[in-house]
């Protein structure tokens, strides 16, 4: 008798290198070894959570003036904003529907060290997957790393995956 699939919840963002709809080299490589080492050919027994996390700037404007005439002007952000994250997210549907994987996807906006642990905790998943973007001591200190949060607080086993030297940008914060 077959049981519930194992759901893994595997938490994706955008490049920041080329931009949405481009999935970070981290994320795109815990997506991937995961299929590859935990998932192999046993695709009906798992099911994929995938979530991204939106960060909203200080100020609530992403890379422009903060200069807006009019509501409709704000609305559109907003729609920009929601159209970047499905396209994101659509990526790793499609992978998963190539191959047979039952999966979810959901978008949030805020901290993604918060919120991953919050939903974590609303949707109760098997275990949780996440990238690493191998950032220094100096770096860790100002930039703080999602992957370490979520070890040490998220509900659940939690499996970081570590980018290889070879895909490592030449400023570790572009991933």
């Amino acid at each position: 008798m077959e049981g519930e699939p194992t759901r893994v919840m595997v938490a994706v963002n955008a490049s920041t290198i080329k931009g949405y709809p481009h999935p970070s080299i981290s994320s795109r490589g815990a997506f991937e070894w995961t299929l590859q080492k935990i998932v192999r050919s046993n695709t009906s027994g798992f099911k994929f959570l995938l979530m991204h996390v939106q960060v909203p700037d200080e100020d609530g404007f992403d890379d422009m003036d903060s200069i807006y005439a009019s509501p409709e002007d704000f609305r559109n952000l907003r729609e920009q904003d929601r159209a970047r994250g499905l396209s994101l997210l659509e990526f790793f549907v499609k992978k998963c529907h190539e191959i047979g994987v039952s999966c979810e996807a959901w978008i949030k906006k805020g901290d993604p060290k918060e919120v991953i642990c919050h939903e974590v905790k609303r949707v109760q998943p098997d275990f949780l997957v996440v990238g690493s973007r191998g950032l220094g001591p100096f770096q860790k200190v100002f930039v703080g790393t999602v992957s370490e949060f979520c070890v040490k607080h998220a509900e659940c086993p939690v499996i970081t995956i570590k980018r290889s030297a070879e895909e490592t940008p030449s400023d570790p914060i572009d991933d």
